[in-house]
């Protein structure tokens, strides 16, 4: 058992609390920020009669002055370089061509189309699924050339390649 003498309540013991808070660096940077904006001030707002005055002209009394090298005058908007159009080599790009329609021959005769243009067409068949329109479907890195060879056959309708399509080539399926 512990005697009395040495407990001490929570209540009577004394903290020693001596010492300095020190602001927080917030704070601080506050105080200064304060303290300069009012030096700005200060220094920006002079009396009026320390500004120099200047007349504006009136456009009838302002005379151009020649200059030795013309100026060009900026425009409103920057202008963009247009983005260079990717070579297209159509010899290299592999299309195949797909029938969907019920038109005998059009696998065929757009094959034949498409290789007189100068793309190298390794096969044609017919499609079987439910197409709404001609379309070039593409895979990802053959972008450009599936629009090229959509413009070169007058189709709208550009597409990224699904499944069962092939993704090392450009796909037509041809709906009539």
């Amino acid at each position: 058992m512990s005697s009395p003498s040495r407990q001490v309540s929570s209540r009577t013991r004394r903290r020693d609390e001596s010492g300095v808070a020190v602001p927080s660096p917030v704070v601080l940077l506050s105080v200064a920020a304060v303290i300069a904006a009012g030096g700005a001030f200060a220094l920006t707002s002079g009396n009026a009669s320390d500004e120099v005055k200047v007349p504006i002209a009136s456009p009838e009394t302002v005379a151009p002055t020649p200059s030795a090298t013309p100026t060009a005058t900026p425009s409103a908007t920057p202008t963009k370089k247009p983005k260079p159009k990717p070579k297209i080599n159509r010899g290299k790009v592999y299309v195949e061509v797909f029938n969907n329609s019920g038109i005998t021959g059009l696998a065929g005769r757009t094959a034949a189309k498409i290789t007189a243009a100068g793309w190298q067409v390794v096969g044609s068949d017919n499609w079987v699924g439910n197409i709404p329109a001609d379309t070039v479907y593409y895979p990802t890195r053959l972008k450009a050339e599936g629009k090229q060879l959509a413009l070169d056959l007058g189709i709208d309708r550009v597409k990224v390649a699904v499944e069962p399509m092939k993704g090392d080539r450009l796909t037509v399926i041809l709906t009539g």
